[in-house]
């Protein structure tokens, strides 16, 4: 898969795609992303690339020459351009399991205040979201988006199975994890995690699992719940 990364901040993405499991996947050439500056691609003398938006506001705007130019640059029939924007739908499991199919993709960082819209009418195929608040630009949510979906590229994890077994999958919380040693200041693991019984030991983390997303995530067991009465 081909990632191309638009922002006003490459240098920002160098340093977390130059570890772990992103890194191997790129030195393994199984992904190959290339970060671009929007900035390059401004026609102002003082390389400008945002103004103060019509009908006033606080805070910038990107201009659309620049980010559409930079879009451009790199767009091909197969490309999916996604935005990165707290105004776009919320980013979930299932979207980074649909990304994944993807041949290319482009992500475009938003910055300040926004990006004039003629540039989603006429250039974004998708915006996204990665939850509720604001963040200073869309690097992190791209970043966010990139290690998601990559989960779901072939070879790019050691196990292939481990990104269709994690929370989410099935709507549901995985239950609680433990390795060695058996006891940890007087916390022991549950017999029957040891006991070599499969179903006993599905049947615990299932239940763990539940009861936790009851507890944290009351949204997602209602949902789970309704879900599970209506395939009945």
């Amino acid at each position: 898969m081909k990632i191309d990364i638009l922002s006003l901040f490459p240098s920002f993405f160098e340093s977390p795609l130059q570890v772990s499991i992103l890194k191997r996947a790129i030195d393994n050439g199984i992904i190959d992303i290339n970060c671009l500056d929007i900035r390059d691609f401004s026609k102002d003398k003082h390389n400008r690339v945002d103004d103060r938006p019509f009908g006033g506001g606080p805070g910038m705007v990107l201009s659309p020459q620049p980010s559409v130019d930079a879009i451009r640059s790199v767009k091909t029939e197969s490309s999916h351009v996604v935005c990165l924007t707290p105004q776009g739908s919320l980013f979930s499991s299932q979207k980074a399991k649909e990304l994944s199919q993807k041949k290319h993709l482009i992500l475009f960082c938003g910055h300040y205040e926004g990006i004039d819209e003629r540039v989603i009418q006429t250039e974004v195929d998708e915006e996204i979201s990665i939850g509720d608040y604001i963040l200073t630009s869309g690097c992190l949510p791209a970043l966010v988006v990139i290690d998601a979906m990559a989960r779901y590229i072939p070879n790019v994890l050691g196990h292939p199975e481990s990104a269709y077994e994690d929370s989410f999958e099935n709507m549901r919380f995985e239950g609680p994890q433990y390795t060695r040693p058996k006891e940890f200041e007087g916390h022991v693991v549950p017999e029957v995690l040891m006991s070599g019984h499969h179903k006993e030991i599905l049947d615990y983390r299932t239940q763990k699992g539940m009861e936790k997303m009851r507890i944290s995530r009351p949204d997602l067991y209602q949902s789970f719940m309704k879900k599970e009465l209506i395939e009945k």
